[in-house]
């Protein structure tokens, strides 16, 4: 198992639509684990496999947050489909790894159901409401090329790009300044 690099707005990847998954084998099983270690590494609710650069049509919940243990393994979506979301909404603030610390509000139905295939290939159903019904909608989302930033209007979407480019920048200028100066070797 590998921590990934999770891709940040605005890599183009991020807008690729992904392709359904097909045969599960070992290559789809390490990318899970990866993914797993991945998410449980940036303190997240959930993870596509977009986010990582893979557009295959897989993301995973947090175990807990899907309505396990505090300890439970995370849960598996293969080839996803919502079959329902609820008339009933409800709206929060929404984060993503993909746009580091930042948090919007949206509007989400409060129940989802979504049927999908295990690592073993068994169908299932999920159905779950309030953070668990956002993360499969969010997640859903992301396999199909849409954003956080897309769920906001034209002036708060400005205002995300601007803290995301100062950021990127801070961290390149930190990174620097951690690299040693090859001027000085001789």
């Amino acid at each position: 198992m590998a921590v990934k690099a999770i891709l940040r707005f605005p890599d183009p990847k991020l807008r690729e639509r992904s392709v359904e998954v097909g045969e599960i084998g070992d290559d789809v099983r390490q990318l899970v684990a990866d993914m797993s270690e991945t998410m449980t590494a940036a303190n997240g609710a959930g993870l596509a496999a977009i986010q990582v650069g893979v557009p295959v049509r897989l993301y995973i919940v947090d175990g807990h947050v899907a309505g396990g243990a505090e300890d439970s393994p995370p849960k598996v979506f293969i080839d996803p489909e919502i079959i329902e979301i609820s008339d009933e909404s409800q709206t929060g603030d929404e984060g993503c790894l993909s746009f580091p610390d930042v948090f919007v509000p949206v509007k989400r139905g409060m129940r989802a159901r979504v049927k999908a295939r295990d690592l073993d290939g068994n169908l299932f159903e999920a159905e779950g409401e309030g953070l668990y019904a956002r993360a499969m909608q969010h997640e859903g989302d992301h396999l199909n090329g849409r954003l956080l930033i897309d769920q906001v209007g034209p002036v708060k979407r400005e205002l995300i790009k601007r803290k995301l480019r100062k950021d990127a920048e801070a961290e390149r200028a930190e990174a620097a300044e951690r690299a040693p100066d090859e001027r000085s070797a001789g």
